[in-house]
């Protein structure tokens, strides 16, 4: 029989809820339960949850959990409703917790629904922020409950870090670690289009786990902790992760125009983040490979695309076709005629994010190779 190992089989990038700027707020839980969809990019004999409150302000109280295969909308498989066992039933600010294993056999593409009653108001928690899948909110502990009949709906997903799953020894796990593009921005909710789930159904073996956070930096904090501070945490430390894909640094160029805070960084100080990215991602042992920032002119947030903006752009894209390695070309979907522009076909309508054709397109032009050793 296969050795088995714990790996990453769903990960979700999280952010404060007391960041100064925020695209989707966080909110504050108190005696309800809170069901989440976590979409498994990979599966195996058993799973562990953890739970994050990396950011929270009080001790996080859980009054249960339970992990379960989803049916459809909140509705769960009572066949494999399991509850979840945590080490500590008040986890500090600041600190995760991961659960006891549960038997509970799972593949790739499973839909796990995780069930949380927060029975003391939590204050604003620990969250990502457009997941691009929805959440469910129901009064009073209703975690074993087949299907919530009258429930809140909600855009984010809350106070989870990841699930592992139980697979074969040497299951390479790889790491989309960036921005929106990762997390799903513009692709249709509900759907599992985002860009590192269709990268896992090209692969014959292994995944890609998703550690995107809409608005992300290279180099500087908001909106979530600067890529150089997070990648430890949430590359480094991603159990079975074996390759690396970072796509960063369009909201180095935009965030400061937008949310008024002051100038760029330039070209070299991009290059030094891709860097040292790099360096430490092979001294662990990781491939690295970097997608060149993709194309966003026109773009309709206020202040987010300038003159200076592009002009490193399109210096720190020639430094990463040629000097840092393995890449991907992200202007695979640049409009042909203007290649600072999506292709109006795969344009979500903000002129910035790929809606479900251009992600498909874009995740065919990928070569997986690096991915597959």
């Amino acid at each position: 029989m296969a050795e088995l190992t714990w790996v990453a089989g769903f990960r979700t990038g999280v952010v404060s809820p007391f960041e100064p700027f925020q695209l989707t707020p966080s909110r504050a839980f108190a005696d309800e339960t809170l069901r989440q969809v976590l979409h498994l990019a990979g599966g195996g004999a058993a799973v562990r949850v953890t739970l994050t409150n990396q950011y929270g302000r009080r001790p996080l109280r859980l009054g249960g959990a339970r992990i379960a295969v989803r049916t459809r909308g909140s509705g769960i498989d009572p066949a494999t409703d399991r509850a979840l066992v945590f080490p500590e039933t008040a986890v500090p600010p600041g600190e995760t917790t991961t659960s006891d294993p549960v038997d509970l056999a799972v593949t790739a593409g499973t839909d796990l629904v995780l069930s949380l009653y927060l029975p003391r108001d939590t204050g604003p928690v620990t969250y990502s922020h457009q997941p691009a899948q929805t959440a469910y909110v129901t009064s009073g502990d209703r975690c074993a409950e087949p299907r919530f009949e009258a429930a809140g709906e909600l855009g984010s997903r809350y106070l989870v870090a990841g699930v592992d799953v139980l697979a074969p020894a040497g299951t390479p796990v790889s790491v989309a670690f960036g921005d929106s593009w990762f997390e799903g921005r513009g692709t249709t909710p509900n759907t599992n289009g985002r860009l590192p789930d269709l990268l896992t159904a090209r692969l014959t073996r292994g995944w890609f786990v998703n550690q995107g956070i809409g608005t992300n930096r290279l180099l500087t904090d908001v909106i979530g902790e600067h890529a150089l501070a997070r990648f430890d945490r949430d590359v480094l430390a991603v159990p079975g992760a074996r390759h690396v894909l970072l796509h960063l640094g369009l909201n180095d160029l935009g965030v400061p125009g937008r949310f008024g805070t002051g100038a760029p960084p330039s070209a070299d100080d991009l290059v030094a983040g891709f860097t040292e990215l790099a360096r430490r991602g092979r001294a662990a042992g990781l491939t690295v490979v970097a997608a060149t920032l993709g194309p966003y002119a026109g773009t309709t947030y206020p202040g987010y695309d300038t003159p200076r903006g592009q002009a490193i752009r399109r210096e720190a894209n020639a430094w990463l076709r040629t000097e840092f390695g393995p890449h991907a070309d992200f202007d695979a979907v640049a409009d042909p005629t203007d290649p600072s522009r999506l292709r109006p076909e795969y344009d979500s309508g903000d002129h910035i994010h790929l809606n479900d054709t251009g992600t498909r397109a874009l995740a065919e032009s990928i070569d997986l190779s690096p991915f597959t050793r």
